[in-house]
């Protein structure tokens, strides 16, 4: 399915592709980028980009920082995750704290998720 998206963002996820944080760089490099489904890195969907995509599971995987506990912060995420529920798209949080301390615990929730297994990943 193609979402409709925002044209005025393009260039923002282009930057921010190129300047991924060092959380999104770990998940990218050592995790996501070799799973055997197509994952998207800082992709337009409406009127926001999202840290990855997987558009065959519609599931967007975000990795949040400090700033997402602030309470304008989490209601603005909870908006955000309201409005790409309704497209059918499943949200994924995780926080940068849980990236750099519980690295596999994540992977394996995304596994579970994607519906996947570590084989698959041979």
């Amino acid at each position: 399915m193609i979402y409709k998206y925002n044209k005025s963002l393009v260039q923002n996820a282009k930057l921010l592709r190129r300047n991924m944080t060092k959380e999104e760089k770990h998940l990218w490099y050592d995790f996501l980028k070799k799973l055997p489904i197509t994952v998207n890195r800082q992709k337009n969907i409406g009127n926001y980009v999202v840290d990855f995509f997987i558009a065959t599971k519609r599931i967007v995987i975000e990795i949040d920082g400090r700033q997402h506990s602030m309470t304008e912060n989490a209601e603005s995420d909870q908006k955000r995750d309201s409005e790409l529920n309704a497209l059918g798209i499943t949200v994924l949080r995780y926080t940068n704290d849980s990236i750099n301390k519980k690295f596999n615990a994540v992977c394996d929730d995304i596994l579970l998720k994607l519906e996947l297994t570590v084989d698959d990943l041979k």
